[in-house]
């Protein structure tokens, strides 16, 4: 099992975790939300829960709780700016299916 983080990802979450003054790395889970039944929730991390997994890629740690691990493995967390919008974005082998709109997916 692993979780990837490409080098643009780790430059933003070191930015972010830099400017945020604290923090033990990002949180990459899954929620059941959207028409298709699944999105992806990234937040810090200050403190690790029982049954957390630990990726570390680039220089930053990614946590990932055990239920969210099945949707994520093999995911590799990307950022991405086009035009004049920007974010991270999600490279996951699992997805079969996303909405139209783009905010959920199914596995």
């Amino acid at each position: 099992m692993a979780i990837t983080v490409t080098e643009a990802a780790a430059n933003r979450a070191k930015t972010f975790l830099q400017n945020r003054g604290k923090g033990l790395g990002l949180r990459l889970g899954v929620k059941t939300t959207g028409c298709s039944g699944l999105a992806y929730v990234l937040e810090f991390v200050d403190e690790l829960d029982e049954g957390d997994e630990i990726f570390e890629d680039n220089g930053v740690k990614v946590i990932i709780d055990g239920k969210s691990l099945a949707y994520l493995d093999g995911t590799e967390l990307d950022f991405a700016k086009e035009g004049l919008n920007e974010g991270f974005q999600f490279n996951n082998p699992n997805v079969s299916g996303e909405c139209g709109c783009g905010e959920s997916f199914n596995v």
